[in-house]
């Protein structure tokens, strides 16, 4: 008889055990070290036991300097990285390189959630302006009100650099259109031209295979050939 995933009986529990206590004894296949190594990697978004195990062993069969040389690169990153005081992008000086550089056009802002987003855009290599890294969106489900993202800062900017025009590049999700709805009546009312990032159909794509909202969005940012 299997109960809760766990066979029953004289021979295989005892029921004077608790169940969670014999899960746990059932399980504890692994030495210390590797149990530690596979929680730790568990830590990370996406992964769950089986891939921990993997890489778990991986990293036993690694070499023992470039196991060293990871280490090093995971305290290097955590205790040398930092968020620019300006425009809140990860950099290891502050201002970050993209503040300090003098050739930028500084009367155009483009605000982003996330720091990887201004590295996608920087790959572009087409945009010249300065960036804000918002490290989030307002969403009121969550309890996220303008306070607790870097709003503040960004308002802060406004006032006091030359900025003629503020690109909001929140993601084409509710809480990211939420976001940009907010940053735009905050905004306008200074005088400063607000611009949203298009959304539409991808380079490649068909249309049949599109959904309503990504179509909407195509022929909302249509332009003149």
């Amino acid at each position: 008889m299997i109960e809760n995933g766990i066979p029953c009986g004289s021979r295989f529990l005892n029921p004077m055990i608790p169940v969670y206590r014999v899960r746990k004894e059932m399980t504890m296949q692994y030495p210390e070290p590797i149990s530690k190594l596979m929680d730790s990697y568990m830590k990370l978004p996406g992964i769950g036991a089986k891939t921990a195990a993997r890489l778990a062993f991986f990293t036993i069969d690694m070499r023992e300097e470039d196991v060293t040389d990871f280490a090093k690169s995971l305290i290097s990153a955590k205790r040398d990285l930092h968020y620019c005081s300006n425009c809140g992008q990860i950099t290891e000086d502050d201002p970050c390189q993209i503040c300090q550089d003098k050739s930028r056009d500084r009367s155009i802002v483009l605000v982003v959630e996330d720091p990887k987003d201004v590295m996608a855009l920087e790959k572009m290599r087409e945009y010249h302006g300065l960036y804000h890294v918002l490290h989030g969106v307002l969403s009121p489900i969550e309890g996220t009100g303008p306070e607790d993202i870097n709003i503040p800062s960004l308002i802060k900017r406004l006032q006091s650099d030359e900025i003629n025009e503020v690109i909001i590049a929140t993601n084409a999700t509710a809480e990211g259109e939420a976001t940009a709805m907010y940053l735009s009546r905050l905004i306008k009312p200074a005088g400063i031209k607000v611009t949203r990032l298009a959304h539409g159909l991808s380079v490649g794509s068909d249309i049949e295979y599109a959904d309503e909202i990504t179509l909407l969005k195509a022929v909302e940012g249509r332009r003149e050939l």
